[in-house]
């Protein structure tokens, strides 16, 4: 009795489904090897299925890939999405907690290079993979070695940075023309911690159009003496409200014209995260800066004297 054509097409079905299967089974079982930002190759027999990140860019960067599902750990600081505020926080991306590490039994550990924990992690014999960008390019190439280390291909990177770059874009031309070239002062921590022109945030700035008053000479994230904000005078000021204390105790700065025309956006916790980490939200950074710089630029009345608004205390 010969197969009607129903029955042929299913048998086809069937077997391009066990093809499909067998390929993705071989794809896992092929060995990965990525070169880190310390320079060193990391093997691995396959792409690993049980991940502990240390940064959250980093683990940001692996549920952009759509590959949230393999995380089994993080850092504290990572809540982003809101799926990994469920899994187990080891401590923080600097000084983990070892044990809680260990005891998650990943197959690698993705990690900042300054953090404290990859060679004692590398002792115990687990993998550790240290990404740490601090560039627009750096972002590209991070998502690029992550798509890499997950067996992923790199048009699944590729196509993240491109809905990042066009949001960029995007975000530049919907300043408004009295926003264009005003000196803008970004401080990513206390200290003062600046974000300077080479920074991906300083990056980010100049593709939207303004100026940045910390030169990319200071290198991307300089320390600042706060005396160096009151000679620059800028138009505008950002801060994250996560790291910021009282603000006006830094002396001389309610004299600053940001200050005196009440051009200040204190970023809350929410949007200070997407802001000042180096990932896939980096779209959604250029348009809340966009905005804050449209808001407060295109005043056209100054506002009264007034003082530093008083930020909150600091907030992991």
């Amino acid at each position: 009795m010969k197969p009607t054509p129903v029955r042929r097409i299913l048998w086809v079905i069937a077997i391009l489904i066990a093809l499909g299967l067998l390929m993705a089974g071989l794809a896992r079982a092929q060995p990965v090897q990525v070169t880190d930002d310390r320079g060193r190759a990391v093997t691995l027999p396959r792409p690993p299925q049980r991940i502990v990140s240390l940064l959250p860019s980093l683990t940001e960067t692996i549920c952009a890939l759509d590959q949230c599902h393999r995380l089994v750990g993080t850092d504290r600081y990572s809540n982003h999405p809101a799926s990994v505020q469920k899994l187990p926080k080891v401590g923080g991306g600097l000084d983990p907690s070892i044990e809680s590490v260990v005891a998650l039994r990943p197959d690698v550990v993705v990690m900042s290079v300054s953090s404290r924990a990859g060679e004692r992690l590398e002792a115990l014999g687990i993998p550790v993979v240290t990404l740490e960008p601090k560039t627009q390019a750096d972002v590209q190439r991070v998502l690029l070695k992550m798509a890499q280390l997950l067996g992923q291909p790199d048009d699944a990177a590729h196509k993240v940075w491109r809905v990042i770059d066009a949001a960029v874009s995007a975000a530049a031309q919907s300043l408004v023309p009295e926003a264009r070239n005003a000196r803008v002062y970004f401080e990513v921590s206390r200290g003062p911690y600046g974000a300077g022109e080479s920074s991906f945030i300083g990056e980010t700035l100049t593709r939207l159009g303004v100026k940045n008053v910390i030169p990319a000479s200071l290198g991307p994230f300089p320390r600042l003496n706060p005396e160096f904000v009151v000679r620059a005078n800028p138009d505008l000021i950002m801060m994250g409200n996560r790291s910021m204390q009282a603000a006006a105790s830094y002396p001389g700065w309610n004299t600053l014209q940001a200050v005196r025309l009440q051009r200040l956006c204190v970023y809350g916790p929410d949007e200070s995260d997407a802001v000042v980490r180096p990932g896939p939200r980096m779209a959604e950074a250029a348009r809340i800066m966009a905005q804050c710089i449209n808001d407060k630029m295109a005043r056209k009345t100054p506002a009264p004297p007034s003082t530093l608004p008083q930020a909150s205390s600091p907030k992991p």
